[in-house]
Formats: C-alpha cells, structure tokens, sequence
C-alpha cells in the first residue's frame, strides 16, 4: 500500500517502518508486510519507536499484527498512542505473520519502526539502540537485517572505535561485522572513550566527526582484516594487469603510463587508468594461491590535478584465471554492485559476506567520474582449511548492469584493541613481572659489584699508585714544590740537568717505589735561607757501602748556590738531614761560597758520613760530599736508591 515506509526483509530477520519515518506519517495511507521464516520457526517483533495517534481509541489509527497470512490470519494485538513504550518481544505461534498499518485523520505522530527475526535470537535489539544504551563491558546482541538506514548516524571507524551515541547495529555494517541484507549477531566492548572520532565511507554507511565521549564500543573478532600486500610489496607487479593502460604524452614531450604496478594502494606513483572509459574494462590481481578476500579499498587518481575516480564497480573472482563468478550476496541471484569514492583521494572500504576463496581477482568499474582511474589493497587471510568457496556459473559480462547502492558486504574481521584481559593471565603476569625485574635487577647488581672489584684490584696493583689514606700528606708534601708568595715567587726555580735526568730514565732494574707512612717532610727545593720557613728532612736509602759519592741529580742553574741541611724534624723522630737548595747569592760570607754547587746527602752506609771531594778550605763542610763538579769520584748512578719522601 501507499503506507508503506523502509523496508528490508530477510529470510530470518528484517526490519519495517511507516512511511516519512521519523517525519509524520501522511493520513488516510494503509500498508500490510507478509512475513514469512522457515517452516518449524517462529517470529517475535521488538519495536525500537511507536508513535500513532489514538485519538479514535485505534479506530482509524493503529498497527496490527495477525498470525497466518490471507483470510486465515489470526489477530496477534492491535496497538496505538503517541510514545507508546512496547518493551517486551511480541511472538508469533507459527511461521508466517502479517503486519498492518492504518493511518486516518490525525495531527501528528512518527508513526513507528520495527524490528524482526526468528525466536532463536532472543538477544535480538532494534536498528535504533544505542551504545550508551548498555551498561555492561562486554555484550553480544542481534543485529536484524536492514539497520543501514538513511536515519540516524555513527561517529568513529575501526580500530579505534565508534562513539557511545552511535547506532549499535548501524556501526556493525560500517564495521564490516554483520551484513546490511543477512544481519548478524554482534559482539560489542566498551571502553574509555576518547577526544576525538575519525569520519569514514565503508559499505554504503559514512560516518561522521565526534568529539570527545565520556565511553566508546568497537567489536570483538577473530578472522581475516589483515592487508594482502599490494602496499607493501608482497604482491609483484607482474601479477598485476589491466585491460588496458592509458599512455599520453605531455607538452615537454614526456611519455606518461599509467599502467596496473601503480595501482598500490598509498603509494605515491601515477594510478591505474584504462585507456577507454567503458565498462569492459578491469583491473585484475593474482594472489598466485588461493586466499580468503574478505574486502577491497579503493582510492582515485589520488593527483589533485587528474580528479579521475570509480563510483560503482563489480568483483569477479577465479581459481585458474579462465572461469569467472560475479560476486553476489547471499540469497540474491543479482550482481553485487559496490558503493565506489566520491571523490579522486578519500579511501572506500567494502567488505564481502560472506568472504571470498580464491586466487584470482578483477575489478570491473561500472560507473566513474570523467575517467576510469582507481588504485586498491585487498585484505583477507589464508583461506580455513576445509572451507572453500560454493562453485557458481560464470554469468556473462554485460555493459547495462543496474547500480545497486543498498546492498553491503562484510569488512576483514576487526581486531579488538579493548578486550578485557583474562583474569588468569593478569594473575600470571602478577606473579612474573616482578620475578623477572628482582632477577635482571640482580644480575646487574652482580655485575656492577664484579667490575668495581677488579677496578680496585688493578688499582692496588699499580706501581706508583698511593694509599687512599697517604693522599693527604702527599698533597701536603707537594704544596711546597708551588710557587710561594712575596719574595720568594722572585727567586730562580731549581733547574734539573738533563743529562742526569737521561741518565736516571735509562737505568734498568730501577726500584719500585712504595708509599709508607709518612717519617720524614719532603725536601725544599727552593728558596733562600732568609725565607725558609720550615725544615726538611729525609730518610735517605740505606746500603752497605759507605764509601762512595754520586753526582748530584740536582742541577741548580746559578753558581752561587750551595746546599746545606735542615735540622731533623723532633716531632717525627727524623734522623737525617735533607738536601736544601738555597740561593746565597746574596750572602755576605767570603769568596769561599761563591765556588760550584755543592750538594750535601748522607751515604748509605749506616753510621758514616762522606768526606768532601771539592777543593773547598771549608771545615764546616769537610763531612759532606759535592757531586758535582768532580770526577772520577763517586760510584754510578745504578747505585743511587731512594725512597718515597714521607711525612
């Protein structure tokens, strides 16, 4: 009748409305739907909307619904009223029903939508139920056929998820999870929503920008959504062909090819474009063995200034290349035509439910903006073993195919990036993670510890290395090698011969020398006598020959120098004297200081003392040796031993 509204019904569910649903429906209109299920089934409704005036107590404005069709139907119940709230599933006793709708005068109402299936699906929802219409994480419902409805929208795309306000069922066809013309049972998570929901075209459902939401659902599945890899290189470009190939050349005199290898998906190359723009032509992908195609996205040209694109195209599919099938939905004998882009650059997903087994696979445009130019990935898996695809008769190919817009197909099955994590796994990762950090904790521990140790080691091993408790008085020691203030910055350094110092530095077998606690104060080695503020002492080495001198490894650059000793330390018991370089340059003594360097030591034997080699009248240093400015006296310089100056 002339009542009658959208309307999908399928062998075991579907869905109904009046006419200008969710606008006013007209008045005097009538309309019946004849419903018919497998024999041995049932039918039960579940009304998403009722809105019927009741102003004539459904004298002329109602909906009925009759068991049977014809004149043995028996009438179920009779409903009217504006906001009527029929929650419970109305059930029918036997498999076949009849549904009628009367309109006569009135001033306003919706009039209503209705949702079918048979009593197997007790879980059966309506097109218009929401996600924020449950509260529970984790839910499974039936989706009735025909929820793709021009009423009615959904924010989001997979995988991240729709938003709370979105159609249920409606987001399902987007998803690809259920079929606009089957239906399907659903399996829906909720989680914590986000700020922002992506807009997207996917089998004939387009859905729109969100903004942020306290909760979103995606879908759980398990199966196919993975890319088949035209993108990513896995699928060559000898297996893909054309028809044909559009070639031109440009103004600079440049060939451009517009073959199939540039037919990849977001690949930034010149697409696939046929040379003519009819409906004979195709694009054609060998997978080189048979895989489960569970749905194809499409672009454009992608080029801004080519604004070529399919709108509508057919899917073909082979197992040897020779023998085609048309793609069609279940229980139709009609070609699937396929929503194509809108545009030259926004990205169309279709999904085939059921999927597709094959190895060969052609897309066949038959409707296109300006040119035919398109470029694709396929996405599905390996085929399950013992399923394969139900032979079909290769139908002709013609060029007068009806467009078909309200047919969909099933998407690669979405992975769920939700999931509630099983509580037997948390409980095992409980236990694990902190065994496995206490364990690589203390195996770092150990190995930190390791190398410190042998550092150490190598470190008390060292030949010239001090105590970390004699650093102090070795510090002490070397302050009195620095410059000092006043006037004695101004006095001339203790200069070292570098013929000595050769010598020393080629000696063999020289003794190691070992840090003691400190006896003894280092030695001044510069300085005058008027300025010197402190003793020094040393110990000098002791030895069983006492009777030899050695040239002093010392060489002072002035000749009025001469050397003389400090008095032993009393606090430290020191019983030596140390050598003290001094500039008596300025000493008012007689010409008999104003002779060579002198250096003065004790000898190594343990109670004597050298006798002056120097020609010196001197008696107040008779005792003392010179080393310099001798010769033929003294013993080598191998033999010269001393120790570590300690405090």
């Amino acid at each position: 009748g002339d009542g009658c509204g959208y309307t999908v019904l399928g062998t075991n569910s579907g869905t109904l409305s009046s006419i200008n649903y969710p606008q006013t429906y007209p008045n005097h209109t009538v309309c019946e739907w004849e419903i018919r299920v497998s024999p041995g089934k049932r039918i039960h409704f579940k009304f998403g909307d009722f809105d019927i005036e009741d102003l004539d107590s459904c004298h002329f404005n109602y909906l009925r619904i009759y068991n049977g069709i014809g004149t043995t139907r028996s009438e179920i119940g009779k409903h009217c009223g504006l906001g009527l709230k029929l929650d419970d599933l109305i059930e029918s006793s036997v498999n076949e029903v009849t549904v009628q709708f009367m309109s006569g005068m009135h001033r306003s109402g919706r009039g209503f939508f209705l949702s079918y299936s048979t009593t197997d699906h007790t879980d059966l929802i309506t097109c218009l139920d929401k996600g924020i219409y449950f509260s529970d994480p984790e839910f499974s419902k039936y989706c009735p056929a025909g929820c793709r409805t021009s009423f009615g929208e959904i924010s989001g795309t997979i995988p991240h998820g729709y938003r709370d306000s979105s159609l249920v069922c409606m987001a399902g066809i987007h998803a690809g999870v259920v079929s606009n013309v089957l239906g399907g049972q659903i399996n829906v998570v909720s989680s914590k929503g986000i700020p922002y929901y992506e807009s997207s075209l996917a089998n004939n459902v387009t859905s729109v920008v969100g903004s942020l939401s306290n909760s979103l659902f995606t879908f759980k599945t398990s199966g196919c959504y993975g890319t088949l890899g035209l993108e990513a290189g896995v699928v060559r470009d000898s297996q893909i062909s054309s028809s044909s190939v559009w070639e031109w050349t440009d103004v600079n005199g440049q060939l451009n090819v517009w073959a199939p290898t540039g037919a990849r998906l977001k690949k930034p190359s010149i697409p696939w474009s046929a040379s003519h723009s009819d409906q004979r032509q195709w694009l054609q992908v060998d997978l080189k063995k048979e895989k489960r195609i569970t749905g194809i996205i499409t672009t454009g040209s992608t080029l801004k200034d080519y604004y070529y694109y399919v709108s509508a195209y057919r899917v073909l599919y082979s197992h040897d290349g020779q023998h085609w099938d048309v793609y069609r939905e279940a229980n139709t004998d009609q070609d699937k035509i396929f929503q194509g882009n809108a545009n030259y650059l926004q990205e169309v997903r279709n999904n085939f439910i059921p999927p597709i087994e094959a190895r060969f696979l052609r897309i066949n445009p038959v409707q296109w903006h300006q040119r035919i130019a398109m470029k694709i990935e396929l996405l599905g898996c390996q085929p399950h073993i013992g399923r394969a695809a139900a032979p079909r008769a290769p139908p002709k190919i013609s060029t007068d195919f009806p467009l078909q817009y309200d047919k969909t197909t099933l998407t690669p099955d979405v992975r769920n990036t939700t999931m509630t994590p099983n509580s037997k796994d948390v409980a095992l990762a409980a236990v694990l993670v902190p065994v496995l950090v206490m364990a690589v904790s203390g195996f770092v521990l150990v190995m930190v510890c390791a190398w410190h140790w042998r550092n150490r080691k190598k470190s008390a091993e060292g030949t010239y290395d001090l105590p970390h408790w004699d650093r102090t008085g070795w510090w002490k020691g070397m302050k009195q090698f620095l410059p000092t203030k006043g006037s004695e910055a101004e006095e001339s350094p203790v200069r070292y011969s570098s013929s000595e110092v050769s010598r020393l530095r080629g000696r063999e077998g020289a003794p190691v020398l070992q840090a003691e606690p400190a006896e003894y104060a280092q030695p001044l080695v510069g300085g005058i006598v008027g300025t010197l503020g402190q003793r020094s002492t040393f110990k000098p080495e002791e030895g069983s020959d006492p009777g030899y001198t050695e040239p002093d490894p010392y060489d002072a650059p002035l000749q009025e120098i001469y050397h003389a000793y400090a008095q032993p330390l009393p606090a430290s018991g020191a019983e030596y004297a140390t050598p003290i370089i001094l500039d008596i340059a300025g000493h008012s003594a007689s010409g008999t200081l104003s002779q060579v360097p002198i250096s003065t030591f004790k000898a190594r034997g343990p109670a004597s003392v050298l006798s002056r080699t120097d020609s010196s009248p001197s008696s107040g240093h008779a005792q003392y040796d010179t080393p310099k400015g001798t010769s033929g006296q003294g013993p080598t310089l191998d033999e010269y031993v001393y120790q570590v100056p300690q405090n």
